[in-house]
């Protein structure tokens, strides 16, 4: 239906299944999309959610294993994966005393062999302090969280990673910032009041991402 109203890109995931069936899944999505110009991502690999725990049962666990990529790539002719290397989706990511941790020798193996494909990374907030200060201070009661550290998201767009999804960081940093005018302009009823504030901390906080973290200023 989204490929039908005019959506250029989109994404299937259908990881919860064994190889074979994302495969199978993966492929008749690409297949239709490619046959109306659009472009298609995936998922291989368990890609952990909030408060999920990962069982490792081998070197990679539930990691994006890197001998099915090329099977996965192959057989379903998808224009970019995304990997599971260590982020999770949501705030709460981890529990508190944990380290986060990304699994770079898997993503060195992936792109040792599938060099020049893009590569992503979904569930890779980094859950910035003062914004989730800033939800708290006015009302909020958002609990601990930890994220994915900035150093490594850097890391990993200088290598195969071309897209990394941060969808909490912006929405922590839109409630903050609505919180706060909600607070302090209690007499105001024009939705502009609200809503422009909220939207330039979303601004700020994806220049800062752009600039100092994925470092992909005018690579677009």
């Amino acid at each position: 239906e989204c490929i039908n109203l005019g959506f250029t890109s989109v994404m299937i995931d259908a990881s919860e299944h064994d190889l074979k069936e994302n495969i199978r899944i993966t492929k008749e999505v690409v297949d239709y999309a490619h046959a109306k110009g659009v472009v298609v991502e995936s998922e291989l690999g368990a890609i952990a959610g909030i408060e999920d725990e990962v069982v490792v049962d081998d070197k990679y666990g539930s990691f994006t294993h890197p001998d099915d990529v090329v099977e996965f790539v192959s057989k379903t002719n998808i224009d970019s994966l995304a990997i599971a290397i260590g982020t999770a989706h949501g705030a709460y990511k981890f529990k508190p005393g944990q380290k986060p941790q990304l699994r770079f020798d898997i993503l060195e193996e992936i792109q040792e062999k599938l060099p020049g494909f893009p590569l992503v990374l979904h569930g890779a907030s980094s859950v910035p302090q003062e914004a989730l200060k800033l939800v708290n201070q006015y009302g909020g009661k958002m609990q601990e969280a930890i994220g994915i550290p900035e150093e490594m998201l850097k890391k990993a767009a200088s290598m195969a990673v071309c897209k990394i999804n941060v969808g909490t960081d912006i929405r922590v940093a839109y409630v903050g910032a609505l919180r706060k005018a909600l607070c302090e302009k209690p007499e105001y009823f024009d939705l502009r009041t609200f809503i422009n504030p909220s939207m330039d901390a979303v601004t700020k906080l994806v220049e800062d991402k752009i600039e100092n973290v994925f470092c992909c200023a005018n690579k677009g």
